[in-house]
């Protein structure tokens, strides 16, 4: 008796944490349902003017180096560099590729297309070393005082460099280090590629909004489309080049060391993604892992220091009960498919029927609170026009929610790994289809 009193307390501490576990996805979904809530009505009115686009005239142009690092991209780079050269509003400006040890035919199309434009370069770099490593060699090239990053398999909106620009420009903004824009899907011909315009929506449209209005920074960049000042990047020491994700590292290294951080929701690109659940999940995979190392690399520091940095407490403890809640999941996954199968066979069909109902219910507020979530994202984002989409909110939550979950278990010991120093930034191409206009 006295044993069983003695364990009353942490009883009630594991029921308490359990509890945690089991309602962190439908709580983080009503926090970011009222942080977009609060960017709306809050943040974008105190804010409306701070930034005022207006077109730049070529004498007011700042000089832009776009840059794109580039790995075996045959099918996508001579499209992508196309349309940068033919399409954008902007005169100042030279795109910049370095290309990464490529072994396809990308070295044979970039000599090509610097016989048809004069403002092309390529930098060759004969092994394979990783994003983070061309670009930072890139920057020893770069004539431009600002830098875009640009993969090759992405596009900005054409007037998308003067609109990055208003963010720069003016004493007001020489602490912004850099600034990341609003993504959407370029590619839509599967339901996987289509339903990831609900995604993006749902990460950019409402996460960045509310970190922003309540933090005033952000947790990630988007690699693949994002306007750095080059002192910024100079002052913290270049790109980490043995991470899996260089855009998650450098935003952290900015703001940790007193730079600003900006999203943009009004700039648009457009990006390729995966087209099936193979592809998605191994980009998924280097995503997490780049969010599992920065949380590795920046705890102690955040830590030992809570006053100076109680905004990226925030961060920090949503990552950590991202991982702690993915590891709960499959844990408590395979301990219900295990119970299941038991009960069934033993003919204890009550307990069955109890599991598939407590089931139902978690299953449902968890459905709840995800819409709220993705309708704010659809209603807010790019005026709207993505509402159409929300039909793909069921693939959405009981596909893309388990494979990140699944990406972040598996990835968390080669994290561990790569801040032991072991890691390694090369990367791999993904497989895409022929662009057709």
């Amino acid at each position: 008796m006295e044993i069983m009193q003695t364990l009353k307390p942490f009883e009630s501490i594991w029921n308490f944490v359990l509890l945690l576990l089991v309602s962190y996805p439908i709580l983080g979904a009503f926090a970011w349902f009222i942080g977009v809530l609060c960017y709306q009505l809050i943040y974008r009115h105190r804010h409306k003017d701070d930034i005022e686009f207006k077109q730049l005239t070529p004498a007011e142009q700042p000089f832009i180096t776009i840059m794109i690092p580039a790995h075996n991209e045959e099918v996508m780079i001579e499209h992508t560099i196309n349309y940068l050269m033919n399409n954008l509003n902007y005169e100042k400006y030279e795109v910049l590729v370095t290309d990464d040890g490529s072994t396809d035919e990308t070295p044979a199309i970039l000599e090509r297309l610097q016989n048809v434009y004069d403002n092309l370069r390529v930098v060759t770099i004969k092994k394979n070393q990783g994003k983070a490593h061309a670009f930072n060699v890139g920057v020893g090239f770069a004539r431009g005082e600002f830098i875009l990053s640009n993969d090759a398999d992405s596009i900005p909106e054409p007037d998308a460099l003067w609109k990055y620009m208003s963010y720069f420009m003016g004493e007001e903004h020489a602490n912004t280090a850099a600034v990341t824009a609003n993504m959407d899907v370029q590619n839509r011909s599967t339901i996987i590629a289509k339903s990831q315009t609900v995604e993006f929506s749902s990460i950019v449209g409402v996460i960045k909004r509310s970190q922003v209005s309540a933090l005033g920074n952000m947790y990630a960049y988007s690699g693949a489309n994002t306007m750095y000042r080059r002192d910024a990047l100079i002052d913290v020491g270049l790109f980490r080049q043995d991470r899996a994700t260089e855009d998650i590292s450098i935003a952290w290294d900015h703001q940790l060391n007193g730079w600003t951080t900006v999203f943009s929701p009004d700039i648009l690109f457009y990006m390729n993604v995966p087209e099936n659940l193979d592809a998605l999940y191994h980009q998924r995979k280097r995503w997490v892992k780049g969010g599992t190392e920065v949380l590795l690399t920046n705890f102690k520091r955040v830590v030992s220091h809570p006053g100076k940095y109680l905004k990226q407490w925030a961060f920090i403890t949503d990552q950590t009960l991202s991982i702690i809640w993915s590891l709960f999941f499959f844990v408590s996954t395979l301990i219900f498919l295990i119970s299941l199968v038991t009960f069934f066979f033993t003919g204890n069909y009550e307990r069955v029927y109890h599991m598939f109902c407590m089931a139902f219910i978690f299953v449902t507020f968890e459905m709840f609170a995800g819409v709220l979530q993705l309708l704010s994202a659809l209603i807010v984002d790019d005026r709207g026009r993505k509402f159409k989409y929300l039909i793909f909110m069921p693939l959405y939550m009981l596909i893309y929610w388990q494979v990140n979950a699944l990406a972040l278990v598996t990835t968390l010991i080669p994290a561990v790994k790569t801040i032991l120093g072991y890691g390694s930034g090369t990367w791999v191409s993904p497989v895409r289809k022929h662009h057709t206009e």
